[in-house]
């Protein structure tokens, strides 16, 4: 009973500075997924539009970083590229930096399913109507393949956030390192490993939620929404 008595205090102590890591988590996976966001959409499109050089290089971009593990690429650019150009980035900003490259070519894979899923009849549609191609991507073909693409992007979310544990070894302040650091000074291992790995399940669930109710709320007529047919 001491014992128990013991460990649940060691948590509840730890609790807030262990929380103040999810936090850090949270502003690293949110930052990788804009970046692979901002990244990913034009390479999606210069995969299905763009002239064949283009394409290649995309292509070559998307199978470097989907052919390396993601502890690979943060010691690559962490100790390697960013110290030969001599980058001082913060260890949050380079794991969001790396991270988000990686999940920029996933990303843009799931744009690009999304956009060739699409009637190819539209873009001619647009054409017949005075539209040049520029306008009528960004104006007819992203809008409907953004919306289609939520359902990839929450499983692009939970990837992140259980990738992001990784980070830690750059000594990325975030929920596995402070979880690591305490548990290396208490001994009571099991129980806050446990502790962490119900937060990253809380975090998990309540992103795909609101993703799903995001793509509830912006869905297509006539397309399945939420695994439904």
């Amino acid at each position: 009973m001491n014992s128990l008595a013991a460990t649940l205090s060691v948590i509840w102590d730890a609790l807030p500075y262990i929380c103040s890591g999810s936090a850090v988590t949270l502003i690293t996976v949110i930052g990788a997924l804009a970046l692979g966001l901002f990244l990913g959409v034009p390479m999606a499109v210069a995969q299905v539009y763009g002239a064949r050089p283009l394409r290649w290089i995309t292509g070559v971009y998307v199978w470097f970083f989907r052919g390396m593990p993601v502890l690979l690429l943060l010691f690559l650019f962490y100790f390697g590229l960013f110290e030969l150009l001599h980058l001082n980035l913060s260890t949050i900003s380079a794991s969001c930096l790396v991270l988000g490259m990686a999940s920029a070519a996933y990303q843009s894979q799931i744009f690009r399913g999304c956009i060739e899923n699409l009637p190819s009849g539209q873009l001619k549609a647009a054409r017949a109507l005075g539209m040049n191609d520029r306008q009528a991507i960004v104006s007819i073909i992203l809008p409907q393949a953004l919306r289609l693409s939520i359902p990839g992007w929450s499983n692009e979310f939970s990837i992140l956030l259980k990738d992001s544990a990784m980070c830690f070894v750059l000594g990325t302040p975030e929920l596995m390192a402070r979880t690591h650091f305490v548990a290396s000074r208490t001994y009571e291992h099991l129980p806050l490993y446990m502790t962490a790995g119900i937060i990253y399940f809380c975090m998990t669930l309540i992103g795909i939620t609101l993703l799903r109710r995001l793509e509830r709320k912006v869905h297509i007529p006539g397309y399945a929404v939420g695994g439904e047919i």
